[in-house]
């Protein structure tokens, strides 16, 4: 990892990667919970045919309230993520990383509020069901395992993250690209990698203080 100046903006850059991982944190928690609380709710997975009680209505409406605020940390997450690699990153790794954790938000964001509005009808729509649930659990854990196949591949080349970690990386890349809706709960995994990656450039920048 490269060496901080000193003085205050030396601080100022060593404090970033710091409170970003922090957001890290707040997004594993956060999204994970908004997984589970969506689980537990419609157990079956696909809501499509589903007939949500006040209860599981009030669940799902709060899993809901929590994207959002996942998403903001998600973005401060890929600050530090960036910040922690230093400036010898690849411009095409780069991309990819950037390309996918951009539209990974996005699509969180669209299937959240695409579930809020079915909800919100006395009627929903099967389509409109369907349309929130494949756009989750399908495109967004997709680019989900892109992001982090790219993080993982950054982390290794540039030598700032330990092999076990860039391994744990690919292995959780290939279970949201390939498993995917096939194995329910098996998306809790992303959030269970930023958990432990934000918790790894935490103790880093403890380190290097």
């Amino acid at each position: 990892m490269r060496q901080h100046a000193s003085g205050p903006a030396g601080g100022q850059r060593l404090r970033t990667p710091r409170a970003a991982a922090v957001a890290g944190i707040v997004f594993a928690v956060l999204l994970g919970t908004a997984i589970v609380l969506v689980r537990m709710a419609l157990p079956g997975g696909d809501f499509g045919d589903a007939q949500l009680d006040s209860g599981q209505r009030a669940q799902v409406t709060t899993a809901l309230t929590l994207v959002p605020f996942a998403g903001i940390a998600f973005l401060w997450f890929m600050g530090a993520l960036r910040e922690h690699t230093g400036e010898a990153e690849d411009r095409f790794l780069a991309t990819v990383f950037l390309g996918s954790g951009l539209i990974f938000v996005a699509t969180l964001f669209g299937s959240a509020a695409a579930a809020g509005t079915v909800l919100g009808e006395d009627t929903s729509s099967e389509f409109g069901r369907h349309y929130a649930y494949t756009l989750l659990m399908t495109y967004a854990m997709r680019m989900a395992a892109v992001f982090v196949f790219a993080t993982s591949a950054i982390g290794h080349r540039l030598g700032v993250l330990p092999r076990p970690l860039a391994l744990l990386g690919y292995l959780v890349g290939l279970v949201l690209l390939l498993v995917g809706t096939a194995a329910p709960w098996s998306e809790l995994v992303f959030p269970a990698w930023a958990l432990v990656l934000g918790i790894y450039i935490l103790r880093a920048a403890r380190r290097a203080a």
